[in-house]
Parts: structure tokens; sequence; C-alpha cells
């Protein structure tokens, strides 16, 4: 048997290759960063050429590390920062635009425009309208760059989000292909009939000709030639679902949350899709097989970024980690509330104008409550997209299991669990987006013989309990919900 699965985590900031072996264990990395460019207030770009070269990069190192060849990997799993649009020639290969990063707001005039279609666009989607997404990104690549809109026509250029363009490098060319987990996020893909959708195509004007073929997330992509003659992409996926699927939630009502510099929550909610009434996202999580699996999932735009901002620009830590001793030195709030909405609210609110602050100081108000309050407000906003998902799955969320940073801070993890009045479940393996896409692909290969012998190799090195009772859960919340508001009618 092979020794390793070769995984790609391809983020915003850095490239990844990990090796995972047949316990789902990382054995070793190796890590390239990204330069995002910013032409304009608001664009984000970067060089697609760069990303590929940085996944060259990471793949010689990790073997180098492990002192190991090609011939060592069983197969290939690649994981990707979603919806970050890319656009190349079919005759050269090369780009013809630096690739859009999903944070990127510049497309949002061509979104505005067609803000009359949002119903209809939700209705096949999941998705609101939105500069986020893919297909709005496009339009501004065909629009930005002269002849463009005739060749895309006429069957010269493809579109890609980072997932096709790298299995497109790495295949020379021959594969042009996605998973539908990263097609669920263009606005382009219907998810009720698990197509490219004619009417969303034609309403960006975008031919589809352009467009990749649509495979499921575990399965036999082609052969990697520019590594290795047979050496072979099994699995694929975007981040978040990739982390879901690394955290094994398989089963619905199983979700996880990723905290990061802001916070991404999925919900799997089992083999139909969940339309949200309260700001959810509906995607695809994931497809084995013929079976599709979707999920519901909820953003927080600032998470980690709160401790940063207290240690960056505040000055009251001077390490990250010095957040958790500072919270466990306050003992109690006192009815302080900080609403970090630093640029706008996220799910449920999705309010764009809304502004941080802190609210119920008194003159006995300290640092380590502050620092403490902080802490809490991202936990706060967790409960919020928590309970959006709750009350529309319509399934009982029995545990939330975690990743990211912030999973660090013991007192978030705790109080987490306090207001959620949930178990949190912390893995041995923090790289979930990684380890997802190994255990997709491995499935595919036969590496990981099956869903039920991941979940017995599948392990956790914590799980916090709730401990506060749900009573003072309530009254705390009824503050935080007071804070919110005060938040929301302020307005600069």
């Amino acid at each position: 048997m092979k020794k390793f699965i070769l995984s790609l985590d391809q983020g915003t900031t850095s490239t990844r290759a990990i090796l995972f072996d047949n316990h789902g264990l990382s054995q070793f990395v190796a890590q390239r960063e990204i330069q995002c460019l910013f032409p304009h207030s608001g664009w984000v770009e970067a060089d697609a050429l760069s990303i590929w070269v940085s996944v060259i990069d990471v793949i010689n190192e990790v073997l180098i590390k492990a002192n190991i060849t090609m011939n060592d990997i069983d197969s290939i799993g690649l994981s990707n920062q979603r919806e970050t649009t890319v656009v190349w020639s079919k005759e050269t290969g090369m780009p013809i635009y630096h690739a859009i990063i999903w944070q990127s707001r510049q497309s949002a005039e061509i979104c505005d425009r067609l803000s009359d279609k949002k119903d209809m666009i939700h209705q096949k989607t999941g998705l609101p309208i939105n500069p986020y997404f893919s297909a709005s990104k496009i339009r501004f690549i065909l629009d930005q760059v002269p002849g463009a809109q005739k060749r895309a026509e006429n069957g010269e250029l493809l579109f890609g989000t980072i997932d096709s363009w790298l299995i497109y490098k790495m295949t020379k060319g021959k594969i042009h292909a996605t998973d539908i987990s990263n097609a669920s996020r263009t606005l382009l893909f219907n998810i009720n009939t698990l197509k490219w959708d004619k009417e969303l195509c034609d309403l960006f004007h975008i031919p589809i000709k352009m467009l990749p073929s649509v495979k499921p997330s575990s399965y036999l992509y082609g052969t990697a030639s520019f590594f290795h003659p047979s050496i072979t992409i099994q699995g694929v996926a975007g981040d978040q679902q990739a982390a879901l699927f690394g955290q094994t939630c398989f089963e619905k009502g199983e979700s996880k949350n990723t905290y990061g510099t802001g916070c991404f929550m999925l919900l799997n909610t089992g083999d139909k899709p969940v339309f949200s009434h309260c700001g959810l996202l509906t995607t695809v999580a994931w497809q084995i097989g013929d079976v599709v699996t979707y999920a519901l999932e909820g953003s927080v735009f600032v998470g980690g970024a709160a401790v940063q901002w207290l240690r960056d620009e505040m000055n009251l830590i001077h390490q990250s980690a010095e957040s958790e001793r500072a919270a466990n030195l306050a003992s109690d709030t006192e009815g302080l509330y900080l609403v970090p909405a630093f640029v706008g609210l996220g799910t449920p609110y999705w309010d764009d104008d809304a502004r941080g602050a802190i609210l119920g100081i008194t003159r006995a108000t300290n640092k380590n409550q502050i620092i403490r309050a902080t802490l809490e407000g991202i936990a706060y906003q967790c409960k919020d997209v928590f309970f959006a998902m709750d009350k529309e799955a319509k399934c009982s969320i029995r545990n939330l299991r975690v990743d990211g940073g912030a999973t660090a801070n013991k007192y978030l993890m705790q109080f987490q669990s306090d207001v959620l009045q949930v178990d949190i479940m912390l893995p041995h393996c923090l790289e979930t987006t990684a380890l997802g896409v190994a255990y997709l692909a491995g499935l595919n290969s036969g590496f990981f013989k099956s869903i039920e012998a991941i979940k017995k190799i599948h392990s956790y090195q914590c799980v916090f309990k709730p401990g506060m009772n749900k009573r003072e859960v309530d009254r705390r919340y009824r503050g935080w919900k007071k804070a919110i508001a005060a938040v929301r009618k302020f307005k600069l």
C-alpha cells in the first residue's frame, strides 16, 4: 500500500501541501505565502500563475522533507479558496487577467444592476446576488479585457475557480473540471437540477462553453501528469465544505465552526437543500457517488481578528494567547458587551453599515473585562448563526466540532459551549480542510476503506461541556441582543 495521501490546501494567503497517513494523521507540511494585490480600494486580486508556482514549490518541498517520491503517494486531494475566479486562454493556458479573490468587491455594480432578479437567483442557487460569488467576477473580466467576450463565445476562453485552474495545470490542460461544492458557489449552478443553469448564464452573459464539467467531490479527476505519469487527483472540495467533511460531519444535524480571522459555521442538512429566510447560505457540501449532501452556511466577519485588534490596535495584550489568561482574571464582565462589528455584521443580520461598540462601561470597568467581553462577543456572534441554523434546519444539533487558530483559547471554547448549551469537540488534527480532501481522495482510491473506517480513526483531543445553567445563558443572551440592536440603530 502507498504511504500517503497528498493534500493541497490552496488558500487566500498561502498554499500548503500536507502528507496524511492511513490513520488520518498529518506527517509532513510545506507552505508558501501568496501575495494579494490591491489595485483599487475594495479590489483584491492575485497572480494566478504565482498560485500555480506555489503548488509546484510546496509539493517538491514536502516530498523532500518526507524523503519520498511520487511513487509513495496514493493520490492527491485538492481544497481551495472558494469563489476566486480565473479566466484563461484555452490555446496558451495563460490567464487573461489576474485571479479575482473571493473578498473583492470590484464587481458590485454588476450585482446592483441585477438586484431585481435576487429572488429567482436565490431559488436556483441558494445564494444572494453578491460580488462575493464568481459570476459577477467573470462578467467583470470579460468586460475589462478587450475582445474577451467574443473569444469566450468562440470557445477560446475557460473559466474556473482555483480548483479548476490547478486541475487544468496539473493535468497539462487535459481536464477542465470542478467539483460540485465549488460549482455551487458561482451563482451559475442550479442546486435543484445539479446543472449549470442557462437562464443564470444568460443573465450574466456568460457562455456555458466557458464553464468546467461538474464532478463529484470523491472522484477520479485525472492524472496529474505534470508531476508523475500515474499520480491521480481523486478528491476535490471548497475549503469550508472540506473542513465539514474533515470534521466527519457525515450525518444530518452535525455541524462545524472554523475560528479564523472570521468564523464559518456549516451544518449538514442531508440530501435535500434547505432554503434560508434568515440570511444563511444554502450550498452543496459534497457528492460521493450519486448521493449529494447539502449544508447551510453562516459567516461571522470578525472572529479571531477581534483578538488581533486587542493586540495590535489597543495594546491591551502583547500576544493573542494572553487573552485567555486575562479573561480568567476578570471574575465577570458585569454587564459589559463588546460587539466586534468592525466591518459590519454577517449572518443573520447582513448589516454592512453596523460598526463595533462597547456597551455597559462603568467607572470600575477594567482591561481584563474588555478582553473577556471581546472573546464573549465572538461566541455570541456564533450563537446568532447557530440559533438561525437550528431554527431553519429543524434538526437537533447535538454538538459543534471546531477548528481554526482561536480554538487554542480555552476560555472562548468553554464559553461557546456554555452559551450554545452543546458539547464543543476539538479534534486532534486541526488541519481539517486538508484532512477533508484527504478523506475524499482516499475513499475513492481505497486508501480509506469506508466512511465507517474514517469515523473509527477520527479522534478528539478535548470536549468542552456546558457548565452554565440555561436561565443564566438566556439572561446574558438577552443583553447581547440589546447590544446588537443598539449597534444597528446607531449609524454614522
